[in-house]
């Protein structure tokens, strides 16, 4: 029996181990920095195991330790973690990784002891995440242009997202409770907006840059390790909805204008955004690739018919299915003599060939390649089709006021001052506009500059696009028919349930965005009103589902 042992021996050794670790505690935490004093307790606990293991009874450890562990960790495990000029926050602003490790392993040795370290952990990222985006705010503020590209801004985020998950992973051994301060610290980060331009529309922004030839000059490895740390920053968005939107958009452009640096990346990009949100986030994007690998046996076949056709035009055309692709502006405009005759000739072979589709043409995404000659100098315009349209208008030396072309052409004003705005206002100035001025009025003359001249044999005109990057009223509709689907799906299994269960069972359910419970409450109301539910008759905050 080791009851001698254990009165004798074991509690009095407890009792003076306690006195002892007291008086040292005091004397440590008044002189001592926090890694200093964690380098001491971890001698000392290291010392009583040893001692253990040379003198006593191994059934005496985990009682020692518990006694150490109370009286040099526990008791001032605040003080040490919050100390002024060394505690948590200065060893993570410094780097301090080999304290940082030691303050984690010390500290988990106590029930609970994480706690306070992680809730340190995340205050300590947001206030860094707070940093870069108050530095975008005094940006703007100093009168820097509020655009929606703004790599820098994303790639400090990414930066930091990437420097504390290194941290979480090698100095806290990738701890559930770390991983959760850095979830929480980041979902508050990406989510404050700033300026005119969602941190969505950013992301999606600097994902284009990365996707498009021409932005950013990056190897296949750094595309695809910049696709994966942008789709971690993506994961804590709340409206991952409005991201596919904005990035449904930059992907139809990079598609259609031939823009797309590689087919492999996008298709990878995808897969990264389908693995983190579901076949229904990607299904449209995934549709819209496989529209154009589909088209090019039609187009070529289409381009056997047109070589044995008597046409000036060089003419091929892209079949888009409707429910994948953003909707566009599509104006009517009247189109060349030579345009039409191409378009007859595919609308007849495309007609006895699909009987059943319907084509609608959307000129505002063609484009073209014209030849123009200034002087005894050509040039070839890279140009869109409305473009090709309106400078064909002032062949020969025709001057024609605003309203002239709005009429010959068939566009309208909204239409008609972006373009001419890019022909004559743009870098190549290619028509005269009279008066000279960087503004479209209506009362404005053109006609062709014969004095353009450019060093360039090969000239692309740029025009500002006709639609927004995305449509905020689509994106609310979209949202008010999940949110039904949702109230319908759960009425229809539970059949009775009182309203905060509700709306607590919509919100969990919803994986894409974050609808406030006023919105959820006015589709509740839309839904009684057209009896898929009911208020219960004895309590009105509960609600029935009517088959």
């Amino acid at each position: 029996s080791l009851d001698a042992y254990n009165a004798d021996l074991e509690d009095p050794l407890l009792e003076s181990t306690r006195e002892h670790y007291a008086k040292k505690r005091e004397e440590w935490i008044a002189t001592d920095s926090t890694p200093d004093y964690l380098i001491k307790a971890e001698a000392a606990l290291n010392e009583e195991k040893s001692r253990v293991a040379d003198y006593l009874n191994q059934a005496s450890e985990p009682k020692l330790s518990k006694v150490c562990e109370e009286e040099i960790l526990e008791k001032v495990e605040m003080l040490l973690l919050e100390k002024e000029g060394s505690g948590c926050r200065v060893l993570l602003a410094n780097d301090k990784s080999e304290d940082l490790q030691r303050m984690f392993r010390l500290f988990s040795l106590l029930d609970n002891g994480l706690n306070p370290m992680a809730s340190i952990v995340e205050g300590f990222i947001t206030d860094m995440g707070k940093d870069i985006i108050n530095r975008r705010q005094a940006r703007l503020d100093s009168g820097e242009k509020d655009k929606p590209d703004d790599p820098n801004f994303v790639r400090a985020l990414i930066d930091l997202h990437e420097k504390y998950l290194g941290v979480v992973k090698t100095d806290f051994g990738g701890h559930s409770l770390f991983q959760k301060a850095l979830k929480d610290a980041f979902v508050e980060i990406v989510n404050k907006d700033i300026g005119n331009h969602t941190n969505a529309e950013l992301m999606s922004t600097y994902c284009d840059r990365v996707l498009k030839s021409g932005g950013e000059k990056l190897s296949e490895a750094e595309v695809e390790q910049s696709l994966d740390r942008i789709v971690q920053l993506f994961s804590y968005l709340t409206d991952k909805d409005l991201f596919a939107d904005i990035y449904r958009n930059h992907l139809a452009k990079r598609l259609l204008n031939q823009r797309s640096a590689s087919d492999d990346a996008e298709k990878i990009m995808i897969a990264k955004l389908k693995l983190q949100c579901g076949t229904h986030f990607t299904s449209k994007m995934e549709g819209m690739l496989s529209d154009l690998a589909v088209g090019v046996e039609q187009r070529n076949e289409f381009e056997a018919r047109m070589r044995q056709q008597d046409t000036k035009l060089d003419f091929g055309v892209q079949v888009l299915t409707t429910g994948f692709w953003p909707t566009y502006k599509s104006p009517e405009v009247s189109l060349t003599p030579e345009m039409m005759k191409c378009l007859d000739l595919f609308r007849d072979w495309h007609d006895n060939k699909h009987q059943k589709r319907k084509l609608t043409w959307v000129f505002s995404l063609g484009n073209a390649s014209v030849r123009a000659q200034f002087g005894k100098k050509s040039y070839d315009l890279q140009v869109t089709t409305l473009q090709a349209v309106a400078l064909n208008a002032f062949n020969g030396g025709r001057k024609l006021s605003f309203v002239e072309l709005a009429k010959e052409l068939n566009l309208d004003e909204q239409i008609l001052k972006p373009l001419m705005h890019s022909l004559s206002c743009g870098k190549y100035k290619v028509i005269q506009k009279t008066p000279a001025s960087n503004k479209i009025n209506t009362t404005d003359k053109f006609n062709a500059n014969l004095k353009f001249s450019s060093n360039m044999r090969k000239i692309r005109i740029p025009m500002a696009s006709l639609d927004a990057s995305h449509n905020t009223k689509r994106v609310e509709e979209d949202r008010s028919i999940a949110i039904e689907a949702a109230i319908v799906r759960i009425m229809k299994a539970r059949k009775t349930l009182q309203h905060q269960q509700l709306i607590a069972e919509v919100l969990s359910q919803l994986a894409f965005f974050k609808p406030q419970p006023r919105v959820i409450k006015k589709r509740i109301e839309a839904l009684i009103e057209r009896e898929y539910l009911e208020r219960s008759a004895d309590n009105t905050n509960v609600y029935n589902y009517l088959a």
